[in-house]
């Protein structure tokens, strides 16, 4: 969990097109995934990247559950 959300949905809230109300300058993932990344399948690659640490963190969370603490 990120902020309340899942850590999927918080990346993919965060890589949506928006547009600052007072300053007009436009957040576009897509675009600084091309000229700052330099690889247009970066938003893909992050959001493949959270989806493996999250199923990760289950596996993890999972095998403490089995763990006896004395």
């Amino acid at each position: 969990m990120v902020n309340g959300k899942s850590a999927i949905a918080w990346v993919m809230e965060r890589q949506r097109v928006k547009t600052d109300k007072k300053s007009q300058i436009v957040n576009d993932a897509n675009r600084f995934a091309i000229e700052t990344m330099g690889d247009p399948a970066y938003p893909l690659r992050l959001l493949a990247k959270v989806i493996t640490v999250s199923l990760e963190t289950v596996k993890i969370v999972e095998t403490l559950r089995e763990i006896e603490f004395s």
